[in-house]
């Protein structure tokens, strides 16, 4: 029932911002929020003089340990590329309304990307950075790549049109989630062996990802998870990879797997699979009690992996850091990876494509 009715408030959410794209109070309120972000990049970008942006895209969050997650992840930017501004957005409109209410006690603003892209190109930086912080290259990846799209295409409504004569010049640079191709998958299993191979050791451990439904799984980018379980199975056979959201990969689906190479009992240490630590690591991997269990439909989505594997003859672990499960971005070794991609990013040599017919 708790997840029903978090359901019905975000798809009320998405509806009464959908209503609104069409009225004139909206496209005023689009174009405030151009202006105001207009002003906030244009002043970072007289301060420091610098003609370089790094724009890191999120998901979303509103949970506080998820805003000091992004907060140390824009400083690790900045000490990374010294010569670059570095700005921060939400890829999610949910998030970036229950951030700014202060759903979890702590309030804080967050912009859509095409807010941010609009005041780095109103601020003709040459050289623009738009880093995707998914983990795979999925349905969330291809949203922060429309937002590219828009910005390098002038795409935004009238009013706020970017210089067409800049747009031609500047250089637009796309960053790859993490686990972009196999090459990334080998390296982060690397990396997570090195920080959880002592708990492997004493029984499973078990990652929790988000994953895509099938009918959008941009990209084929489910088989991420696949494809990391298999690398890590290579260190200990104790490692596993689900999700919440991607067919035939779900918790019981994990536990089959177990079952199938004769794991029926003892520890199962519980880790996010994500950039933060956010709703899903708290309540559908970490809930603990009655609100995260029902006995008459154990393999229920709203039954968290906690009580799930405890109801079933193990003992759940979730590691904890300052009271909260970490997600990826907390992991120096694992972050770095995001980093690398950046400095690695390629040119989107084609990018641009006037929005006048004749030219």
């Amino acid at each position: 029932m708790k997840k029903i009715k978090i359901f019905l408030m975000m798809l009320l959410a998405v509806l009464s911002f959908s209503a609104c794209d069409d009225d004139d109070d909206s496209k005023q309120s689009i174009i405030s929020e151009y202006s105001m972000n207009d002003q906030q990049v244009a002043a970072q970008k007289a301060k420091s003089g610098k003609d370089k942006a790094v724009l890191l895209v999120a998901f979303g969050s509103t949970w506080t340990n998820a805003f000091a997650a992004f907060d140390d992840t824009k400083k690790a930017y900045e000490d990374a590329f010294p010569d670059a501004d570095v700005y921060f957005c939400f890829s999610s409109d949910i998030c970036i309304n229950r951030a700014s209410a202060g759903e979890h006690g702590e309030s804080r603003n967050y912009y859509e990307p095409r807010y941010l892209l609009h005041a780095i190109g109103a601020a003709k930086y040459k050289t623009v950075y738009v880093q995707s912080l998914q983990v795979i290259p999925g349905e969330e990846f291809a949203n922060v790549v429309a937002a590219v799209k828009k910005f390098a295409n002038n795409g935004y409504v009238k009013d706020a049109h970017l210089d067409d004569e800049y747009l031609k010049t500047v250089e637009i640079h796309l960053g790859m989630p993490l686990l972009n191709d196999l090459d990334e998958v080998d390296d982060v299993a690397k990396l997570l062996n090195d920080l959880y191979q002592d708990e492997a050791a004493q029984g499973v451990v078990a990652f929790m990802g988000h994953g895509n439904p099938d009918n959008y799984d941009s990209f084929k980018a489910n088989i991420r998870y696949t494809q990391l379980e298999k690398a890590l199975q290579t260190y200990s056979k104790n490692y596993y990879v689900g999700t919440v959201d991607m067919k035939d990969n779900y918790k019981q689906n994990v536990m089959a797997r177990m079952q199938n190479d004769n794991i029926t009992s003892g520890k199962v240490y519980l880790h996010a699979l994500m950039s933060i630590a956010g709703d899903h690591a708290h309540n559908d991997m970490a809930g603990e009690g009655n609100d995260y269990w029902d006995a008459s439909e154990p393999t229920s989505e709203d039954n968290s992996w906690f009580e799930f594997f405890n109801h079933n003859g193990f003992t759940s672990v979730v590691p904890q850091t300052n009271g909260n499960p970490l997600g990826l971005l907390e992991l120096p070794t694992i972050r770095q990876i995001w980093i690398n991609h950046t400095k690695n990013a390629e040119l989107l040599e084609d990018a641009y494509h006037s929005m006048y017919p004749e030219e």
